[in-house]
C-alpha cells in the first residue's frame, strides 16, 4: 500500500512538473525595437497560388485570393516508403460576402479589364474580408472590411493567429487600404450600424505590458463614419456612468 502511495504521489509530482513547463506562448513580446514584418522568415518551400476568382455580388469586381501550397506529410502502409504527401491547393473559404482563410494577399480585377492589382505590397496575414452588402445597398458606398495580422508581434518570425490581429478597410477594388486599429492592440469585434452609417468595434490594450491580453487589461470602443471622405477613427466609452 504504502508502495502504491509513493507511486501516485511520484505522478501527481511529474504531472505537476509537466503543466509548469507549458506556459501559455504570449501573444507580444516587448523588446527595444517593435516588432516589424521584415523580421517574418519566409518559407522557401511554399510556392505561390491564387485560388479560382470570386464575384462580389453587386459590384463590377472579382478577387483573386492569393497563398501557398500546402504540403502535408502523413505516414502510410500502402506505400513502401512509408510517407505520402498530402497536397492543399485550397486558400479560402467564400460564404456569401465574406471570405475566410489564411491569405497572404488578394488581387483585384474590374470585370471589363484583365489587369490585376494588388491589395498591398506589405507582409500580411489576411484572414477575413467582408462585403458589406446590406450597407452598400442603402449607400451606394461599395467599400470591404478586413481582420488581418500586419506584424510579428510575438517574434517568432512568422504572421499567424498567434499575433495581433487588426482591423483594416478599403474600397470595393482594394483602393486606400487603411489600417483602423492602433498597433498593439487586439480587435474583439466590430459591426456596421446602418442608421449612423458607421462601423464600430472593439479592441484590447496589454496595459500591464505582460504579453497576452486579460480581464486585467484595457477595452477600447471605438466608431468611424463609412461616408466620410477620409476615415477617421474616433473614440467613445458606453460603460461611463
Amino acid at each position: 500500500m504504502n508502495t502504491l502511495v509513493k507511486y501516485f504521489f511520484s505522478f501527481v509530482l511529474l504531472l505537476t512538473i509537466g503543466c509548469a513547463k507549458e506556459k501559455e506562448q504570449p501573444k507580444v513580446i516587448y523588446e527595444a525595437n517593435k516588432p516589424t514584418v521584415e523580421e517574418s522568415k519566409i518559407d522557401s518551400s511554399n510556392i505561390r497560388i491564387a485560388d479560382l476568382p470570386i464575384y462580389l455580388e453587386g459590384t463590377s469586381y472579382l478577387i483573386h485570393p492569393l497563398g501557398d501550397i500546402r504540403v502535408y506529410q502523413n505516414n502510410s502502409r500502402s506505400y513502401s516508403s512509408g510517407k505520402v504527401n498530402t497536397i492543399s491547393y485550397s486558400i479560402s473559404n467564400y460564404n456569401r460576402y465574406e471570405l475566410t482563410g489564411y491569405l497572404e494577399n488578394i488581387n483585384f480585377q474590374h470585370k471589363d479589364s484583365t489587369t490585376l492589382h494588388l491589395l498591398t505590397t506589405k507582409k500580411v496575414q489576411i484572414q477575413t474580408v467582408t462585403y458589406p452588402f446590406a450597407f452598400a445597398e442603402k449607400t451606394k458606398r461599395q467599400l470591404l472590411i478586413y481582420s488581418l495580422v500586419d506584424m510579428d508581434t510575438n517574434r517568432d518570425g512568422n504572421l499567424d493567429s498567434n499575433d495581433i490581429k487588426s482591423l483594416y478597410i478599403s474600397n470595393i477594388d482594394g483602393s486606400n487600404f487603411t489600417k483602423l486599429s492602433v498597433a498593439f492592440h487586439e480587435l474583439i469585434d466590430w459591426t456596421i450600424v446602418d442608421v449612423k452609417n458607421r462601423l464600430y468595434f472593439r479592441t484590447t490594450e496589454d496595459i500591464n505590458k505582460n504579453g497576452a491580453f486579460d480581464k486585467n487589461d484595457a477595452v477600447h470602443y471605438q466608431f468611424v463614419d463609412l461616408l466620410a471622405k477620409e476615415w477617421t477613427v474616433e473614440t467613445y466609452n458606453p460603460v461611463e456612468n
